[in-house]
């Protein structure tokens, strides 16, 4: 007589999961492949009301001014003279996208139309400002 060797219980009982693994980590793997980062300027700034404010899509390149005129791009402070440059390769990275001008409600109107300038001059052509909805 031959006898078959007898397995334990826990291994009678036990479940394979490394098929559930794989499965996890291949979603893990392509939601962050398709998820939309949502990148900041780096600094909070106070914002002008309007009531004819729209929201934009693909606000991809999002500029700040504060109060005492610096200009923020990507949680960095940037001198204005390197802002045509700065957004030229943000620009590169997404061409479709919109630049966003966040600025404070007591930035000076001629820091604002640097950015706008170095904008222009880089290739964006999509060009808005951030204000409050009243």
């Amino acid at each position: 007589m031959s006898r078959k060797p007898q397995k334990s219980e826990e291994e009678t009982g036990a479940i394979d999961l490394t098929p559930m693994l794989d499965v996890v980590f291949i979603m893990l793997i392509f939601f962050i492949v398709t998820a939309s980062f949502i990148k900041e300027a780096g600094i909070e700034v106070n914002r002008p009301e309007a009531s004819t404010a729209e929201p934009k899509k693909k606000a991809n390149i999002l500029v700040a001014v504060t109060s005492e005129n610096e200009i923020w791009i990507d949680k960095h402070q940037i001198d204005e003279r390197a802002v045509k440059s700065t957004i030229e390769r943000l620009h590169a990275e997404n061409p479709k996208g919109t630049l966003v001008i966040q600025a404070d409600d007591k930035a000076n109107i001629e820091t604002m139309a640097i950015v706008t300038n170095a904008a222009r001059e880089a290739g964006v052509t999509n060009v808005a400002v951030a204000t409050e909805r009243k």
